[in-house]
């Protein structure tokens, strides 16, 4: 499950830890954009709930030091040996550029040349190296990992897909549906031993699809917009499905591109239905070459007039324990 979950403050999430350990999830992940860091609800999570395995999802390679991001990662996989997966990417120009005022440049050169520095600085080697987008001078943990995390990389089209496969421990996917699964694990077909193929997976579990494909409108119009996410769905064959999408985007037309993305196009890549219906539909995932399918929870009509016993119910009924009952 990807955290914190909105709606509930972090001193809250206890509750939420151990609800999750009880459904069955095995793993919680963080992501990084404008609310919180990457790290804060993982150190919570190893504190409050010692059995979930951690994973970033992303920590952007641009917006801390190179160092700084290495002892980041020190620190959480001291605080949880063994169970801590560092998931880096390159972010976006918005993220990088206008929120956080470093340049967006060579993302492709500055996520392997960070990946480069992080798999020799958190073996507890000095790095004195000048890399192509970065040089770092005589850096060295002073409280190196006992059990280094591996690395997984966030990767979209060919390029990072095969950087990940040669160099990172694990791919992170984003923004795809099942049926795309096998034509990004096509491009990482070498791979390291131990190579992990995680997944976010949007999930709206509610039997209210009006709800649903109007939540999912706004979000793929937000997100697929984005020129790497744009490219990426070029690449995966959806250029004359949200081709008058991308128009109407670019004419300054909003309301015309989110009614020209089709409602098939929402179903692929929101999830929705009851509980039960989202489940079976990230099975699809797992089917398909994802080893660890990450959901990440919306917003629901029923979550927004319930409380924390409605929430408990349907993480209770969305996560795999629920098969075994």
């Amino acid at each position: 499950m990807t955290v914190p979950l909105g709606g509930i403050p972090l001193a809250g999430h206890a509750a939420v830890y151990a609800a999750l350990h009880r459904a069955g999830f095995t793993d919680v992940w963080s992501s990084e954009v404008a609310g919180t860091d990457a790290f804060t609800p993982l150190a919570l999570a190893a504190a409050w709930q010692p059995e979930l395995r951690l994973g970033t999802a992303v920590a952007p390679v641009f917006t801390r030091g190179p160092g700084l991001l290495a002892m980041s990662a020190a620190a959480l996989a001291e605080t949880a040996p063994g169970r801590f997966a560092l998931g880096i990417g390159a972010s976006s120009p918005v993220v990088v550029g206008d929120w956080n005022a470093v340049p967006f440049t060579d993302p492709f050169q500055r996520t392997r040349d960070v990946l480069r520095f992080l798999r020799a600085a958190l073996a507890g080697e000095t790095v004195d190296q000048a890399y192509d987008t970065f040089t770092v001078r005589r850096f060295t943990l002073e409280r190196p990992p006992a059990v280094p995390p591996p690395i997984q990389l966030a990767a979209l089209r060919p390029g990072m897909l095969r950087l990940a496969g040669a160099e990172a421990d694990g791919v992170l996917l984003n923004w795809l549906a099942a049926t795309d699964v096998p034509r990004a694990l096509a491009e990482v077909s070498e791979r390291r031993p131990g190579f992990e193929v995680t997944a976010r997976i949007f999930v709206c579990p509610t039997e209210d699809a009006g709800y649903a494909r109007t939540l999912g409108r706004r979000m793929i119009t937000s997100y697929l917009t984005v020129p790497a996410y744009a490219a990426f769905h070029r690449w995966l064959g959806r250029d004359e499905v949200l081709g008058p999408m991308w128009k109407a985007w670019a004419a300054g037309d909003r309301r015309s591109a989110l009614a020209a993305v089709p409602d098939e196009v929402v179903d692929q890549l929101i999830l929705h239905g009851s509980p039960e219906q989202c489940r079976a539909q990230v099975r699809r995932y797992a089917d398909a070459g994802v080893e660890v399918p990450v959901l990440a929870l919306l917003p629901t009509p029923e979550l927004t007039a319930g409380g924390p016993e409605t929430l408990a119910a349907l993480i209770a009924r969305l996560g795999p324990a629920s098969e075994e009952r």
